[in-house]
Formats: C-alpha cells, sequence, structure tokens
C-alpha cells in the first residue's frame, strides 16, 4: 500500500500546525537559471510572475499517450532522464525512483522519465521496460519522441546538466544523474542526486512541504 506521508512527518506537520508554527514549515526556494541558485520569492515581489517554468512539450509514454504540459498541470512531478540499455546510474536511479512511486499516490506526485535515447526507447521498448521495473503507467511517465525536442529541453529547462549543459548541442550525448522537481506550476523547486539513497529522503521531504502548503 502507498504511504501518503511517514507516520514522523505526519506528527511532524500536525504539531506544527497545532501549535500554531507553520513558519516550521519552511517554502521551498524556486530555481530560475542553470545555476541552480536558491531564490525565495514571495507572492507580492513583482518578480513573482517572473519565476522560470517548464517549457512546453508534447511526447509519447509507455502506453503510446500523448503527455504534455496539459497532463502535468496542477500536479507536482520528478522529472529524470535515462536510457533503457543504461548499464551504470540509470538502474540506481530507477530504483530510487521506485521509493517515490510507492510513497505517494498518483493523484499527489507524477514522475516523468525521457529517454535520451529515443532513437532506441520506442514506445514498445518501454512499455517492456516498464512491467519488467513494476513501473505503473498511470503515474510515472516513461517519455520518448524527437531527440532534439528531449535535449533542449532537458538542457535549457529542466537544466538538467546545469550550466555545462546550456554550451552543448544536440549532437551532443546527454547523461545526467539529477532529478528536478517540479511544482503544481511547472516551477523547478529542487534538484537532487537520483544515485543516492539519502536524496530520496531529502527529494520526499520536499514533495511533503509542497503538498503540505499546497
Amino acid at each position: 500500500m502507498k504511504k501518503v506521508f511517514t507516520l514522523l512527518s505526519f506528527i511532524s506537520l500536525l504539531t506544527a500546525y497545532s501549535c500554531g508554527k507553520r513558519a516550521s514549515l519552511t517554502p521551498l526556494p524556486f530555481y530560475n537559471s542553470a545555476e541552480f541558485t536558491p531564490k525565495w520569492i514571495e507572492k507580492s515581489d513583482p518578480n513573482y510572475t517572473r519565476i522560470h517554468s517548464i517549457s512546453p512539450f508534447s511526447l509519447k509514454n509507455q502506453e503510446g499517450q500523448l503527455v504534455d504540459n496539459s497532463s502535468l498541470e496542477g500536479s507536482i512531478y520528478v522529472a529524470d532522464f535515462f536510457f533503457t540499455i543504461c548499464p551504470s546510474i540509470c538502474p540506481k536511479m530507477t530504483s530510487n525512483l521506485a521509493r517515490i512511486q510507492e510513497a505517494f499516490s498518483e493523484e499527489q506526485v507524477k514522475i516523468t522519465s525521457f529517454s535520451i535515447m529515443p532513437w532506441a526507447d520506442s514506445v514498445s521498448v518501454l512499455k517492456n521496460y516498464a512491467r519488467v521495473k513494476g513501473i505503473d503507467s498511470k503515474q510515472w511517465h516513461l517519455l520518448t519522441g524527437e531527440t532534439e525536442q528531449i535535449y533542449e529541453l532537458a538542457r535549457r529547462s529542466f537544466f538538467a546538466e546545469k550550466e555545462i549543459g546550456l554550451n552543448k548541442s544536440t549532437d551532443e550525448f546527454l547523461h545526467t544523474e539529477n532529478f528536478v522537481l517540479v511544482d503544481q506550476k511547472g516551477r523547478i523547486r529542487g534538484v537532487y542526486n537520483g544515485t543516492l539513497p539519502i536524496e530520496m529522503t531529502r527529494l520526499q521531504r520536499d514533495i511533503e512541504t509542497l503538498l503540505a502548503l499546497g
């Protein structure tokens, strides 16, 4: 059974609210550039309407369904970049994302894994990968499409390779261990090393914060 919150997190949130300590739930920062410098921006700040958000995209998932920004509108989601025959970091990343799938329902959190070898990762290949890895297609989208669109999106919208990626072309292979947390309005709220279990604890805690604060 999936857990909405860990018991400890629930008790912590309940205590904070009951004691009138909403301030203990510190809002997450925004990330507006590939430098990943955190910015805390209040709604009253004129810059609030200019916060970086993920560019429009349209790709197919493992069920052959189109997934685009409207599919994810209003949802918190975690994005990563992988390929199915990756022998090194991708299996660790997939296993760590499985923790997020287990911890949250599909209504709370989506997962989007973009293939960086879309010429090899067809819909049928992704569907088989999902079956082998126990991926819930309703919650976790394995995405494929045009290489140029995926690479542009990864480097200039998700800042997947941080600053170094901005100077690369779509002819240069993309590979990153980063997970990116995106809020309900398509804005980046966190970046995590997807190979480290301890970072999944931080990611889960940050997702709980987004859910609690809305």
